[in-house]
């Protein structure tokens, strides 16, 4: 059994018996120059010294050279000669004839066969690039120490996946975490020496090797991957896994397609869209401005509309109404080239607007004009909206209640629909039939009585009802017609929005049953929407609006499956504008209305994606709902800190590295993976109107 220098000394009795089968060392002689045997005390009477023996090249400890028969180092290692070495010179002479080590290497062989240990022989095994270290007093759990020759240190690139087959059988896998770096061979690389001639433009290069630092992702049993209980034994070899086992083992891939792994030649990273774990889980797409999200996002919308997904994209910015259109920027031309990639624009996108507002590209060939029904709007929703308080949210649910009866009665001109208000949940839509001019008519009469003038009904479509909407109003004897003033006031200010209600020219409103086809696109362009009050109206009524027809859907599957069920993604971007952390406890219907979405969003395909660019101002609500994220260049370190309370399995190293990320590089971490990846994303081979 092969033993290290270190490990208990063997039997010296077995010496000649065993001296002709020792192994050789690690590191080969090398030939240098002999020093002088130093005087003898007595000069008179000192013989000729024999001839002193000079230390074997490689070549020569082969084999002993027939020249010189009678030299005192035979073809040995350097251990068997350093033990008989010592007899010969005694019996010629008082002389020093052993040579002197002609390394640190060969000096410190000499010690250990003076101990009487055996020599480390290292696996010499295909594949085999270095070998694990001692562990020192700094050495973390978890952590191993490898060192590399000269020549393999570039095979293991950071990132790169490890197998290590300890001396105890047991084999582990690893990923390289940091390194390679190069150290000279027994120097330090601040030595006097070399930092000396550095400076002095006459570098001293001795000769080098590799260290990478390797974090243990298992052991290894039966090509299943379990916690390890031990570590690997020092002098373990170590090889590097190919492309396709490191894909097996780190369970990356996926349809919808996001880039490759770094440090690999072709590990694809992508999101399996048929996974009930990944996207309806919903995912987080972070990191600073230039940093790679919207070609993250391109990426989304080009590979999920080739998965079959359903998408809608709520951009704030109206950076993404031009993807139809193959990408001009040079970069991206450039990046795309470089993969055997052509610019191609995403087909049969449709881009909305709300009526009145400008879109950031007119030429759209599939563009369409909406509007919002008031009615859809829950009325917990538009109190927190408006930013009523306490007193005005209880004048604005007397006159909803009135809205509501009459709607129910059917005393509303034009709306026959059968209501039972008991199946009504005010707290996910609002009452159909109840438009915003009704509420503002219901409220102007609740003012009337109040003031003790003399009300009026209004509206059209309820005028016909005013002696009964009167007498309903008088029996709530209202007061406080400042209060309710104050209502009036911010009702008409949504109705100047001129967006609930319209029905001119094209402005409908939205049939999301047919914007929820497989595979279609559809982009809402938000950039002209002055306010975020008006903003957050929308998105919140296009989120309901959406779970609503997606709970439709979903049923219609249930009830007869077919090929797969209907998968639905929304996308966000700017999440942190419409669901920021220092809004959540003014508007907490709000916020409760998301998180009930994304938990039946999880039962029923509906995923989430959350863009933003500042995710230390998202709610942490928000945050815990989502199960997958995408990481680019975070800079700013309370970003980072609130973002490792959200997101497990990401290491040290990594986090380190999400600071300084390049354009295009991002950090995944999604629940089908065994370990978070560094990723470069695929350039966007569609037009943004911004690129980062």
């Amino acid at each position: 059994m092969v033993r290290s220098w270190f490990n208990a000394p063997k039997d010296k009795s077995n010496d000649a018996k065993t001296e002709e089968a020792e192994a050789p060392s690690f590191w080969p002689p090398l030939k240098a120059d002999v020093p002088e045997a130093p005087p003898s005390r007595q000069d008179d009477e000192q013989p000729e010294p024999a001839e002193r023996p000079v230390a074997a090249t490689p070549a020569e400890a082969v084999a002993p050279s027939p020249a010189r028969p009678d030299t005192t180092v035979e073809a040995r290692s350097p251990v068997a000669a350093h033990r008989t070495a010592a007899p010969v010179a005694a019996a010629a002479s008082d002389a020093i004839s052993i040579p002197a080590p002609a390394q640190p290497a060969q000096r410190l062989a000499d010690t250990g066969a003076a101990a009487g240990l055996d020599p480390w022989v290292p696996s010499t095994t295909d594949g085999v690039v270095g070998h694990t270290m001692y562990d020192l007093p700094n050495s973390e759990d978890g952590t191993i120490t490898v060192l590399l020759p000269r020549e393999h240190i570039a095979a293991t690139p950071s990132q790169a996946l490890v197998r290590i087959v300890s001396g105890d059988t047991r084999t582990y896998l690893g990923i390289v975490v940091a390194g390679p770096f190069a150290e000279p061979d027994g120097l330090r690389a601040d030595a006097g020496l070399i930092v000396t001639t550095s400076v002095r433009s006459q570098p001293f290069q001795p000769q080098y090797h590799g260290r990478i630092r390797v974090e243990l992702l298992g052991e290894e049993v039966n090509r299943v991957i379990q916690a390890p209980r031990f570590r690997p034994l020092p002098g373990s070899p170590v090889s590097v896994l190919d492309d396709e086992e490191t894909t097996r083992v780190l369970q990356v891939s996926g349809d919808i397609r996001l880039g490759r792994a770094v440090g690999h030649d072709d590990v694809p990273v992508g999101l399996p869209s048929r996974s009930k774990n990944i996207l309806p889980r919903h995912l987080g797409i972070v990191g600073t401005t230039g940093g790679g999200k919207s070609t993250t996002v391109a990426g989304l919308l080009a590979e999920g509309q080739r998965a079959g997904l359903a998408i809608v994209l709520l951009d704030v910015e109206g950076e993404y109404t031009h993807v139809h259109e193959p990408t001009t920027d040079p970069t991206m031309v450039r990046l795309l080239a470089s993969g055997g990639l052509e610019p191609a624009g995403i087909p049969g996108t449709h881009l909305y607007r709300l009526v009145g507002r400008e879109t950031t590209n007119d030429a759209h060939p599939h563009s369409h004009e909406f509007s919002l029904r008031f009615s859809d709007l829950s009325p917990y929703t538009v109190a927190e909206i408006l930013d009523l308080n306490e007193v005005q949210q209880e004048r604005y649910f007397q006159a909803y209640d009135v809205a509501k009866s009459l709607a129910a009665e059917g005393r509303i001109r034009g709306f026959n629909q059968q209501l039972d208000l008991a199946e009504l949940d005010d707290f996910e839509q609002g009452c159909p039939g109840v438009t915003l001019a009704i509420m503002r008519s219901l409220v102007g009469a609740f003012i009337g009585v109040a003031d003790k003038g003399e009300p009026s009904v209004t509206e059209p479509s309820i005028a016909d009802q005013s002696a009964s909407i009167l007498g309903r109003i008088r029996d709530r004897k209202p007061t406080s017609p400042v209060s309710w003033k104050a209502v009036q006031s911010r009702l008409a200010r949504l109705q100047r929005l001129r967006v609930f209600d319209v029905s001119r020219g094209q402005a409908q409103p939205l049939d999301l049953d047919a914007l929820l086809a497989p595979g279609r696109v559809n982009i809402f362009d938000l950039s002209d929407i002055d306010g975020t009050d008006l903003r957050n109206i929308v998105i919140a009524d296009l989120l309901r609006a959406t779970q609503t027809a997606q709970e439709r859907r979903y049923a219609a599957y249930e009830a007869a499956p077919a090929a797969g069920p209907p998968r639905t993604l929304v996308i966000i971007e700017e999440a942190h504008e419409f669901l920021a952390r220092n809004r959540v406890s003014s508007m907490p219907v709000l916020f409760g209305q998301v998180e009930r979405i994304a938990k039946r969003g999880r039962k029923r395909w509906l995923g989430l994606a959350f863009v933003t660019q500042l995710p230390q101002h998202l709610a942490p609500q928000v945050s815990a709902l989502i199960n997958n994220w995408v990481i680019h260049k975070v800079a700013d370190p309370a970003a980072i800190s609130d973002l490792r309370q959200s997101v497990s399995g990401i290491d040290d190293s990594l986090w380190q590295t999400v600071r300084g990320l390049a354009p295009g590089q991002a950090v995944v971490a999604c629940g089908h993976m065994t370990r978070p990846v560094l990723t470069a994303i695929h350039p966007a081979a569609a037009q943004l109107r911004m690129v980062d």
